[in-house]
Order: C-alpha cells, then sequence, then structure tokens
C-alpha cells in the first residue's frame, strides 16, 4: 500500500485550533512511542544486525522516509508542535498554509503611523477570529478556555508593542493649530463685514427696549427708551408717535432714543411706539423704529372704618373681588399711597403716630413728629419722595404751641421734620397741596396768602396773591385751579405766574364746590338748589379740555357727595357718596366722617360704572375728603 493510500482523508470541515493541536499531540506521541521501542530494541540486541540509518533516510526511528511534500507534514490538517516561550513569535512556518485569513485594515497608532495590529502570536486579530470556532462549538469540545490562553496576549508582548508605538515620531501639530486659528479669524472677519453690509443696507434697528409698564399707570414721567444698533442722526418730535395718543417730550442722543410720557398711562391698555425716518448718523437707508408694550391692570387701596373693630386698608382690583386687608389699627385717621409705599397716620393715646410701610403692608417704621401732638391732611411726592401734613401740639394754648403748621420730610425718614415758614416765622397753613411731579407745596395761610415753596431749591417762598382755596393742580402742566377773593376761578400758571379765567363749560351748570383737575378735563362738583337755596340734589359733573360738560354721577336730597377723584391717567373716577345721611352719623376720629360711605367706580370713558365698594380715601385722590 502506497503512502497516499495511508494518508488519512481530508477532513469535511476544517478543524479548530484546538483539534489541530490535539492532533499533532497524538503524532508526537505516537513518535515518541516508535522511537523508544526502538531505543529498546538496539539494546537487546547490542546494535547487531540493526543497518545503521540516518533519521533523514528512515523518517525518524523506523519509519518510512517520507518528505513534507508528500504526506503533508505527517498530517496536511496539522502543524508542527515547536515549544513556545512566553514573549516569543509563532514561526511563520508553523501558520498552517492552507487555512483562510482574512488580513484587516492596518491599524492607526496614536502618533499617527499605520502598522498592522497583531498581538503575541503574529496573527492577526481577524485571521483568529476567521478560523475560531463558535462558543458553543468550543463549549461541546471542552477546550474553549484552552483556545483562549493559546491566542492571548502575554504582557511582555503588549509592554514591547506600546513601547514601540510611543518611540515612533510624532507629527507636526502646531501648523495645523495655527491654520485652524487663521480660518476662525478669517471666519470672524467675514462674519463681521457681513454684519455691517446688512446694517448699511437695511438701516438701523432697535437692540433693546426698556419700560416699567407697572410704573407708567401709577405716575408720570415714566419713560420708554429705545436703544438702535448704530448712533442716529438727530430725530424732530414730529417723527415721534404713540398710539393711543398720549402728550409726551423726547429726548434722543447717539444711539438712545428716549421717550417721557408727561401723564400717566391707562392701564389694560397695549401702547405703540414709532420713531419713523429714523437714519445712521453716517447716512444710509432709513427706518421705522416701533416697539409696543402693554401696561397692567389697576388696583385700588380704600379705608374701611369699623366702629366696633379695626379699622383696615384694603387692597383691590377694579372689580372688588380681590380684595386683601393689608394694615388695621383701631384708629386709622388717613392714608396716602406711592408706587411703592404706603404712608398712614394712626391714633394712639390721645396723639397721632406717622407709619411708612412697603404697599403689602410689610417693613413698618415711624417717622419723627415735630413733637407730642396731632397729624392730618396727609399728601405725598412721589418725585420728590416726600411726605407732608398739617401738624398741631397736644398741649396747644393762645400764647403757646403750635396749630395747624405745615411739616415736610423725607420718607426715607433720614432728615427731620421742617416746618413751613414764611418771612422768617412759622406758618399756619389753612390748605395746601403738593404739586404734580415736583417737591414744590402750595399753600394758603390764614392770612389768605397763596406761596409756593419747592423742596428742592434753596429758592425760599415765592408770592402769588391772595386767595381762598386751591381747587386742584394739574398733572403735567405745572397749572393751579384756584379761587381769589372775590369769588372768580382762575387757572394759574405756577411757572411764571401768569393766569387766565377757567372757562365756563357748556351747558353751564353753575358753580362748582370743587373742582379736580385730570388729563383730559375736570371732575366739578356742584349742587342744585331750589328757589329759597335749598339743596335739591348734587352731581358730578366731567367737563373736557373743549368745556364741554357731560353729567357723570347724581344723588337726590337725601344723600350727599362727599369726594371725586379721578384715577393717575383720567381713565377711572372714584366718586365718595354718604347715602342716607339723616341716619348716617359722624365717627368721632380727628378727621369725622359719616360711618357709612361708598365708593363708585365709574369708567370715564364710557360713563359707565363699574362697581361700588365700601369704604372711602382711595389712594388715587391726593387729599382726604373733607366734612
Amino acid at each position: 500500500m502506497s503512502t497516499d493510500d495511508e494518508r488519512p482523508e481530508a477532513p469535511a470541515v476544517p478543524r479548530t485550533r484546538a483539534e489541530m493541536r490535539a492532533a499533532r499531540e497524538a503524532a508526537a506521541a505516537a513518535e515518541a512511542a516508535a522511537a523508544e521501542a526502538a531505543s529498546r530494541s538496539l539494546s537487546e540486541d547490542g546494535g547487531a544486525g540493526v543497518p545503521s540509518r540516518s533519521l533523514s533516510e528512515d523518517g525518524g526511528a523506523g519509519v518510512p522516509s517520507r518528505s513534507l511534500s508528500e504526506d503533508g507534514g505527517a498530517d496536511r490538517d496539522e502543524t508542527r508542535q515547536v515549544p513556545f516561550e512566553p514573549g516569543s513569535r509563532m514561526p511563520e512556518a508553523d501558520v498552517p498554509r492552507d487555512e483562510a485569513r482574512f488580513v484587516s485594515p492596518p491599524a492607526r497608532s496614536t502618533t499617527g503611523e499605520e502598522r498592522p495590529a497583531r498581538d503575541a502570536t503574529g496573527e492577526e486579530p481577524a485571521a483568529r477570529e476567521a478560523t475560531s470556532e463558535e462558543p458553543a462549538a468550543r463549549e461541546a469540545t471542552g477546550e474553549e478556555s484552552a483556545a483562549r490562553e493559546a491566542t492571548s496576549e502575554e504582557p511582555a508582548a503588549r509592554e514591547a508593542t506600546e513601547g514601540t508605538a510611543s518611540a515612533l515620531p510624532k507629527p507636526p501639530r502646531d501648523r495645523r493649530f495655527l491654520l485652524a486659528i487663521g480660518a476662525v479669524l478669517g471666519i470672524l472677519v467675514l462674519v463681521g463685514a457681513g454684519l455691517g453690509v446688512v446694517s448699511l443696507t437695511q438701516g438701523p434697528r432697535i437692540t433693546e427696549v426698556q419700560v416699567d409698564p407697572a410704573h407708567a399707570i401709577e405716575s408720570s414721567g415714566s419713560r420708554v427708551i429705545l436703544t438702535a444698533n448704530q448712533s442716529l442722526a438727530a430725530i424732530d418730535e414730529s417723527q415721534v408717535s404713540v398710539e393711543p395718543a398720549v402728550p409726551f417730550t423726547l429726548d434722543a442722543a447717539g444711539r438712545g432714543v428716549g421717550i417721557r410720557f408727561t401723564v400717566p398711562l391707562d392701564d389694560d391698555t397695549e401702547y405703540t411706539v414709532k420713531v419713523a425716518d429714523a437714519t445712521g448718523a453716517g447716512g444710509g437707508p432709513s427706518t421705522t423704529l416701533e416697539t409696543s408694550f402693554t401696561t397692567p391692570q389697576s388696583s385700588i387701596f380704600l379705608l374701611r372704618r369699623d366702629a366696633d373693630g379695626d379699622d383696615k386698608i384694603f387692597r383691590t382690583d377694579l372689580t372688588g373681588e380681590k380684595a386683601v386687608p393689608v394694615f388695621s389699627a383701631d384708629k386709622i385717621n388717613d392714608f396716602r399711597s406711592t408706587s411703592t409705599q404706603l404712608v398712614v397716620s394712626v391714633e394712639e393715646d390721645d396723639s397721632s403716630r406717622l407709619i411708612v410701610m412697603k404697599r403689602d403692608g410689610t417693613d413698618q417704621r415711624d417717622l419723627p413728629l415735630p413733637g407730642d401732638g396731632y397729624v392730618g391732611a396727609i399728601q405725598v411726592s412721589e418725585r420728590g419722595g416726600f411726605v407732608g401734613y398739617s401738624y398741631s401740639d397736644k398741649e396747644l394754648s393762645d400764647t403757646e404751641g403750635r396749630a395747624s403748621v405745615l411739616v415736610t420730610q423725607s420718607l426715607s425718614g433720614d432728615d427731620e421734620p421742617v416746618v413751613t415758614e414764611v418771612g422768617g416765622k412759622e406758618a399756619n397753613i389753612f390748605v395746601w397741596q403738593f404739586v404734580p411731579d415736583s417737591a414744590a407745596v402750595l399753600f394758603i395761610d390764614f392770612d389768605g396768602a397763596l406761596s409756593l415753596v419747592d423742596r428742592s431749591t434753596d429758592a425760599g417762598v415765592q408770592s402769588l396773591g391772595l386767595a381762598t382755596t386751591i381747587q386742584g393742580i394739574s398733572r403735567g402742566t405745572y397749572t393751579a385751579i384756584v379761587e381769589r377773593l372775590d369769588g372768580s376761578v382762575v387757572e394759574l400758571n405756577l411757572a411764571d405766574g401768569s393766569e387766565q379765567p377757567l372757562a365756563a363749560s357748556t351747558p353751564d351748570y353753575g358753580s362748582a364746590m370743587t373742582i379736580t383737575p385730570y388729563p383730559g378735563g375736570t371732575l366739578r362738583h356742584v349742587v342744585a338748589r331750589d328757589a329759597t337755596g335749598l339743596p335739591q340734589g348734587q352731581a358730578i359733573i366731567t367737563v373736557d379740555d373743549e368745556g364741554t360738560a357731560t353729567p357723570l354721577v347724581e344723588v337726590g336730597p337725601a344723600d350727599s357727595i362727599l369726594q371725586a377723584c379721578a384715577s393717575p391717567s383720567g381713565q377711572y373716577a372714584a366718586v365718595v357718596i354718604s347715602p342716607d345721611m339723616t341716619n348716617n352719623p359722624y365717627d368721632r376720629m380727628l378727621l369725622p366722617l359719616p360711618e357709612n360711605m361708598e365708593t363708585h367706580l365709574i369708567d370715564l370713558r364710557t360713563g359707565d360704572e363699574m362697581v361700588a365698594l365700601t369704604g372711602f380715601d382711595a389712594s388715587w385722590c391726593q387729599t382726604a375728603p373733607q366734612f
């Protein structure tokens, strides 16, 4: 039989490395056993009769000589067993040449060079995966762990590989960094140039708007400031419009355009401000700068006295459904409010206390008084930050004590109370009012002299003639309505002292008991009398700037109107009515008033009554009602 007949047939499927190793070990064991048997035979015969042959001649101890090409290296599917030292590479000759290989793409090292990814066996990882057996088959043969150990990389081999990688030269990274920085700077330059071109072709644009809508409905002098993306050419007032219309002044410079509203704004209203034909200081196309904002809904403070309990100050919306008490005391005589604070006069131990607090009633503190005495007719200057009141000493006689002197002091309490003097003497004041939007005070003393003094300057007292009463002072116009000694009612310009008669209304409802100005008109309290002079009824009449009169509220002879005042913008009116005067007794406070009073809120734009609320002394009013 030939050697070809003796070779086993090729397996139907490729063997795993574990199977090939087992086959090699079996062949080696067989060769060792044959060599040992031949050695014993020689030792027994002493070498006689056995022809001497080299291993090359007999294939190794009596095994018929065959070349590797003939028997495929003892087995076509086996590789020769070669001792393997840790850290060494498997010889290339020991890799089966007929096994299928997959050569993976060269791996890139951290230094940027390409090198083949090999492990300690010298084989590509992908080649081992191509010849490996599925986990289920390895578990079936019981040799999965042996196969992993045979192909695992020794620590020494890994260290040698890492050492080689670290020794490779590094590429020049500084150049790439400089190129990247240059590219970024180039892009920024292009973007800036592009924005400049857009700015020149589109004209000015608004980049920021500053406005406080809540403050705008409380007091005059609020601002909306527009900031453009470039300096602007001169802006004229004719280029500015506000919708709905409201009087304003303009202050524009550089990139900013400031519009100051000379009167408070309506509540719950959207306002649109436009600056037409705005151009850049360097020329270019014109554009319209436009912005809009919405004011919040109004709220109001009311005082409610209680003969059987504590008096309370409430804050409520204009529906009366969200009334919240903010301060209470046994006897609250009067109060006034600013956009951030309340000033309250209370009676304690037969004298007065003056308390300043936040609008929610917190952070209460007392203001020092000129002495131990009584406070009345409280007013506040929002712009000047002052509180004013009439003061009388508790101990008062014909020769000692002060009576009805006008005192002003800072709401912060940082200064001492200042008693107003005329001609170097403390003046006894009959009636007085703060001039809106200023720190000036207009007053009439017991001699009938009408005077003006500004707390923000050292100009002293300015004499304005004689008068019997001050009806009111218009917001934003510095104009007062006063009644002269001869009974005439005039509009007095407080800036230059000029005056003109107050025009009669159409139709003419006669002389008014009180006149309260508001932006756009006046509220006039008139009384209808019979032929004998007895009152037959009362009414509040609105008179607009053109003189057109419209009845707003009318009551019969049984009721009495105690006060009428308008909201800061003239959008609403608050009319205080004392019903059924015959059965409505007065209390015993420093400011005595009927126990039962109602405040009727009316929309001046439509003339409709909105709600009637229990209480009086609405915070819209500059002064308390008079009995």
